[in-house]
């Protein structure tokens, strides 16, 4: 899909910027290239005339009072939120934020899908936080990812009345998605904040009405990483408020406690142009990248590839090569000796990340290269599908911060964990600081490749 330049009208921040550039200032400012096209031999001309730092024409993006704020209120009127900000450091500096705002109040739990992304447990480890998780419902992917039930929710809650907020992750790095509607209104019922990491389904804000994105379906805070299926620069996020009981003040304040003094306008301009051109082309071009899978979908019905069921993201392309006899990992070596890489591989997982801008024919290369994938006897579901639930023994904030030792995971049985052990991507904790190691865990641990694991002296 070829992208039209109409929309960089509507974005402020952007025309702020590329204003700057043209008026050919003399810079005595950061960054260090000063906006010279001579720079790095050149190669990065234009896009060093961009990079620029805060001034009175570009603003500041944590006391944003002018182009910055524009484009933020646009973005928030765009999405449907009381409030959207634009995030430099990714989906993780939304995650600090949130957790920084839900535990200001003093309340220390956290009532956690146990499928969340280590960064919320580094988080929790930094805010002293004490996460009581929430288990998905069994999938074939892991005991780790799958869909959180309301009933979960409600259950835990009776259990944990003084829990400072829920945190879930939908959709998953696999793409299922949770009923966040059903689980708000439990939360609701207890007056509990509930935060979604939403860092893989941005574009869920333009397919089916926006239905399916946490925001729309009452989600309190939620972060979109942006950069993982729009066109926005790597460590594009947005942050969004979606209650009053947040106010932009407060959670302006919260995210310069973490993130960079010196964020990166080249990503804030991204994601500034990547809201406007979703406003113009966002609907129109995710339905036709929508209409794109779903053929490839109906193709592979004979192939044993079919997607799994339940409720999922209609653009992610999970498939199970587990059911041809192959490991992720000699599906996906296949695949890019055809030309095409792909998100990730896991024992028996392929996970691709379609784009707007790819085009039938980068469809039809991918079926015909999954169409000729080997075909084995199908491998059986033994992996971490039987992983047990972790006993605790410290809680991640403490573990983290005592002394500790590096040791083979195969002798680790009884140790406690000094650190989460995450296959990166997904991310995913299979073992998070304060936990005991038991045989199982190492299983586990090994089956991903994790060989050597920190644990406390």
């Amino acid at each position: 899909m070829l992208m039209s330049n109409e929309f960089i009208a509507d974005a402020p921040l952007y025309c702020a910027v590329q204003n700057y550039a043209q008026a050919n200032y003399l810079r005595f400012h950061t960054p260090g290239h000063s906006g010279h096209s001579s720079a790095l031999g050149g190669i990065l001309e234009h896009i060093l005339s961009l990079d620029v730092t805060e001034l009175p024409e570009t603003d500041s993006l944590f006391e944003a009072s002018g182009v910055i704020r524009l484009a933020e209120e646009k973005a928030a009127k765009a999405f449907g939120s009381l409030h959207t900000l634009f995030s430099a450091g990714g989906a993780t500096l939304c995650i600090q934020t949130m957790l920084r705002l839900v535990s200001a109040q003093g309340k220390r739990k956290i009532l956690c899908a146990r499928g969340v992304h280590r960064s919320v447990i580094y988080t929790m480890a930094l805010l002293n936080l004490e996460p009581i998780w929430i288990w998905p419902t069994p999938s074939s992917h892991s005991a780790l990812l799958g869909p959180i039930s309301s009933q979960s929710v409600y259950q835990t809650l009776t259990k944990h009345t003084d829990a400072a907020a829920v945190f879930l992750t939908s959709p998953d790095y696999y793409g299922t998605l949770s009923d966040i509607s059903a689980i708000h209104s439990v939360c609701q019922k207890f007056s509990v904040p509930l935060l979604v990491d939403c860092a893989h389904g941005t574009h869920l804000h333009y397919l089916n009405e926006g239905k399916k994105h946490p925001l729309a379906q009452g989600a309190d805070l939620v972060c979109d990483s942006a950069h993982k299926t729009l066109p926005v620069l790597t460590g594009g996020a947005f942050l969004q408020i979606g209650t009053p009981a947040f106010s932009l003040e407060e959670a302006k304040a919260a995210m310069s406690i973490f993130g960079s003094s010196s964020p990166s306008y080249l990503i804030l301009l991204s994601l500034d142009l990547a809201r406007a051109w979703g406003e113009q082309e966002g609907v129109s071009a995710f339905s036709v990248l929508q209409q794109r899978v779903h053929k490839l979908f109906v193709q592979l019905k004979t192939s044993s590839l079919a997607p799994p069921s339940g409720s999922r993201d209609p653009i992610r392309i999970t498939l199970d090569v587990g059911k041809i006899g192959l490991h992720g990992d000699e599906a996906a070596s296949f695949l890019h000796e055809q030309g095409i890489s792909i998100e990730m591989a896991d024992q028996r997982y392929l996970v691709l990340l379609p784009s707007v801008f790819h085009s039938d024919a980068d469809f039809e290369q991918l079926r015909n290269a999954l169409l000729h994938l080997p075909i084995h006897s199908p491998l059986p579901f033994a992996h971490c599908a039987q992983f047990e639930h972790p006993e605790r023994v410290l809680l991640p904030g403490e573990a983290l911060r005592l002394p500790h030792i590096k040791m083979m995971s195969e002798d680790a049985a009884n140790h406690i964990a000094a650190d989460s052990s995450s296959p990166c991507p997904p991310g995913i904790p299979l073992l998070c600081p304060g936990e005991r190691i038991t045989p199982s865990i190492i299983k586990a641990l090994q089956s991903y490749g994790i060989t050597q694991i920190n644990v406390l002296k």
